[in-house]
């Protein structure tokens, strides 16, 4: 399956939910992920269906502060 992740083309196995893209690509922190410009709420992870073609935006959260 032929997906653009990040800006970048990419073959990934066939999958038929984004949580099951996000396991086979190892994520496992807190994310938020847009799909074809639709930013998804984190419940719908296991039933938004990902198809071939689609263009995914996934961004980590990243924690700082101060010292």
């Amino acid at each position: 399956m032929r997906l653009t992740i990040n800006g970048t083309e990419r073959e990934v196995p066939e999958v038929s939910t984004l949580a099951g893209l996000l396991e086979v690509l190892g994520v496992h922190r807190m994310v938020v992920v847009e799909r074809n410009g639709r930013i998804l709420r984190r419940e719908a992870f296991a039933a938004e269906a990902v198809a071939e073609g689609d263009q995914l935006e996934i961004v980590h959260m990243v924690g700082g502060g101060r010292e």
